[in-house]
């Protein structure tokens, strides 16, 4: 067992560590419960809105599904360059939904797949191979607050989830309050004051828990259970292939905006060993991103990116080993090749992984916000870059309509809070002077720069 050491958490399990397989196979399954309802989101809010029929949108559930868990097991084990040797599970993320539905109605999925297989490798590929060359610009004040971005405006999404879902009959309804506040309880009292196993599956507990209360509540339909299908399998090409100028863009912009989720996302894991990640790390991991993504495209599957609730997972039971996430991984491609067992699943209402998300989301920004105090010194500089970062990324997570006036393009790019935030420290970071500037803290090897001693006459 890891011991806290230059800021590193209690790690009961490490990177390279395997627990024994019963309470691995444990650890994974709980991975999955948290991540399985925001991973599929994705893909029945775009179905429904585009008018799929329930078998195309079975289908594309299953897709995602498939995808992220072949991507979650990449990321652990890698295939040469392909891969991070990190425990980062891979879902679909909600910053493809807006673009995906658009351009779904007004160009067909056609489309939506075409811009997906071109921008995937070429645009978040091409930025994890060069990464090193960028590293230097990403310093842990600028991924800290990635970090902290990213877990502050999941919270109004775990809130939705806490309250039934966006768009239920029964949002708000003080059942579902109750589940989600049942399942949190649940989730904090066992990490905070047991130890061993009851500790370390403190959210799988709390969902399980809350779950069979939801059972016995009646708020659990089983009906798609039995229609669904035991097996089904891949069939690429299912939607066809078009590509056209705008949604290439488009995805483009958006694949910028997963990378930076992804640099967050493996600097708030590492920060668990008190660490940045290295760019072997940050490399195979971002090409994981682009290469999965792309080639899930060709199968129907929106792109995969690495999941913040399952980084708070992390942070939160101090299990860091890349084998039980590897676990995770092979539960989630059986789901995708059993709609019958996904359908099981699907039936856990949205107020029992409320709860669960609502606390992987504070663990993420909590763990960002140590990134940043481990490695910063907290001066009127960085505290200023602190300010605006996150000032406009919240700003326009909270009031995105404030953007309205601007081009369509430029609305959805830089309505992401996560290009807001990260593009204002970035800037900020690299042209004011300071110890984390790439322009002003660099010394060449000979002890040149503007940064290296003045000679003086002896």
């Amino acid at each position: 067992m890891s011991t806290d050491t230059d800021g590193e958490i209690q790690l009961e399990y490490g990177l390279d560590e395997k627990p024994p397989l019963p309470k691995s196979i444990l650890l994974g399954l709980q991975h999955v419960a948290v991540m399985i309802v925001p991973a599929t989101a994705v893909a029945y809010i775009v179905a429904g809105e585009v008018g799929l029929g329930g078998a195309d949108t079975a289908y594309i559930v299953q897709m995602v599904l498939l995808f992220s868990g072949l991507a979650t097991v990449v990321q652990a084990y890698t295939v040469g360059p392909v891969g991070a040797k990190l425990p980062i599970v891979m879902g679909t993320s909600f910053t493809f939904v807006g673009a995906s539905v658009s351009i779904g109605l007004n160009y067909g999925l056609a489309a939506v797949f075409g811009a997906i297989l071109v921008t995937g490798l070429l645009v978040e590929g091409l930025i994890g191979w060069q990464f090193k060359r960028i590293e230097p610009f990403f310093p842990p004040l600028v991924t800290g607050l990635v970090v902290v971005i990213i877990g502050l405006y999941l919270i109004p999404v775990a809130m939705d989830y806490s309250a039934g879902g966006v768009g239920a009959e029964d949002y708000g309804a003080v059942h579902n309050l109750g589940l989600a506040a049942l399942v949190l309880s649940i989730a904090v009292v066992l990490n905070l004051f047991t130890r061993g196993v009851a500790r370390l599956l403190a959210v799988l507990a709390g969902i399980s828990i809350g779950y069979v209360v939801a059972v016995a509540m009646g708020l659990v339909d089983f009906a798609p259970v039995a229609d669904a299908a035991w097996v089904a399998f891949p069939s690429p090409g299912k939607f066809g292939f078009a590509f056209e100028p705008v949604p290439i863009v488009t995805f483009a912009f958006l694949f910028l905006v997963s990378a930076m989720e992804t640099v967050g996302d493996m600097s708030g894991i590492t920060a668990a060993e008190g660490r940045n990640p290295s760019d072997e790390e940050f490399r195979g991991g971002l090409l994981t991103d682009g290469l999965l993504s792309s080639l899930g495209s060709v199968f129907a599957a929106f792109p995969v990116t690495s999941f913040s609730q399952n980084v708070g997972i992390v942070n939160f039971t101090g299990v860091m080993s890349r084998h039980v996430v590897a676990i995770c991984g092979v539960m989630l491609a059986v789901l995708g090749l059993s709609p019958k067992v996904g359908a099981v699943v699907a039936t856990i209402p949205s107020a029992v992984f409320g709860g669960a998300v609502l606390l992987m989301a504070g663990m993420v920004a909590a763990s960002g916000a140590r990134l940043i105090l481990l490695h910063t010194d907290l001066d009127r500089r960085n505290m200023v870059i602190m300010a605006v970062a996150l000032g406009l990324g919240l700003g326009v997570a909270t009031k995105p309509e404030a953007l309205g006036g601007l081009p369509e393009a430029a609305a959805t790019f830089f309505g992401e809070p996560v290009i807001m935030t990260a593009l204002s420290a970035l800037l900020l970071n690299t042209l004011v002077p300071g110890d984390q500037s790439p322009l002003f803290d660099a010394r060449p090897e000979d002890g040149t720069g503007p940064d290296a001693p003045t000679p003086t006459d002896d």
